[in-house]
């Protein structure tokens, strides 16, 4: 759980990303935010949806999971300091008469997750994301919710997702990809079967990591890219397009 909540706290932070100091703005030019974390030794989970002034929502989600946030004193920030000149000016370049709404969501990095296993098999995931741009005032999407925004279970694996929310919604994502690997599928098959019911059902792209309880991953996606990496005993592994996987020594960079 540590390795997740960290993980996407560092991409929260990163201002290429749509979550945290990055996220894309809402119909009255606002940031509010989704994330969730579950831990897949009990099944527990924290979510929360719509959230202002906070930055790095994965880690209220999981101080919701583990103790009641507010109690906890979880400082706020200032929204200008979540809104970036390219959140802003995709929100301005929105609200033309012939802006294109397709295009208008294109060109930025979108929601940011991880997922995890230890050396004694536990599992978790964490997503976190600002949404769609120009979204409505209060607008829960799919990252929050259990099972399409992520899942853990230790005697299945983990999952978190990013993509169409809607969609994802409508198909439970990231349980129905856990359903596959509970009937014998692979990482990388039971991540497949998932993103190709979604597009065949809905007609809803996206792209998962997923992980196994032995450890063995998956970085798949029916968009057109998605940012991914992983690291294992001591390689880096990532990529951007389908078909790329570049590895590295993490001890040796270069």
């Amino acid at each position: 759980m540590d390795a997740v909540v960290e993980a996407v706290s560092q991409l929260e932070n990163n201002p290429s990303f749509n979550a945290g100091c990055g996220s894309v703005l809402n119909v009255k030019g606002e940031v509010e935010m989704d994330a969730i974390v579950m831990d897949g030794k009990t099944l527990g989970s924290g979510a929360v949806s719509a959230v202002r002034n906070i930055a790095n929502p994965v880690q209220l989600a999981r101080l919701v999971m583990d103790k009641f946030a507010w109690a906890m004193g979880v400082p706020k920030v200032p929204e200008e300091s979540l809104i970036t000149e390219y959140s802003v000016m995709r929100w301005t370049k929105n609200l033309a008469p012939d802006a294109n709404p397709v295009e208008c969501q294109m060109g930025k990095m979108g929601t940011v997750g991880a997922v995890a296993v230890d050396s004694e098999g536990n599992i978790a995931c964490a997503t976190s994301t600002g949404g769609l741009l120009n979204k409505m005032v209060g607008r829960v999407g799919d990252t929050p919710c259990i099972g399409g925004g992520g899942y853990a279970d230790n005697e299945a694996g983990a999952v978190s997702t990013t993509g169409h929310g809607e969609a994802i919604m409508k198909v439970t994502l990231a349980r129905l990809i856990l359903f596959h690997m509970e009937q014998g599928q692979s990482v990388e098959a039971a991540s497949d079967l998932g993103l190709a019911y979604m597009k065949s059902r809905v007609g809803g792209l996206g792209g998962v990591v997923t992980v196994d309880p032995q450890g063995h991953w998956a970085a798949r996606f029916s968009s057109l890219q998605m940012a991914w990496a992983a690291a294992q005993r001591d390689t880096l592994h990532y990529g951007l397009y389908a078909g790329e996987h570049v590895t590295q020594s993490i001890d040796n960079p270069h």
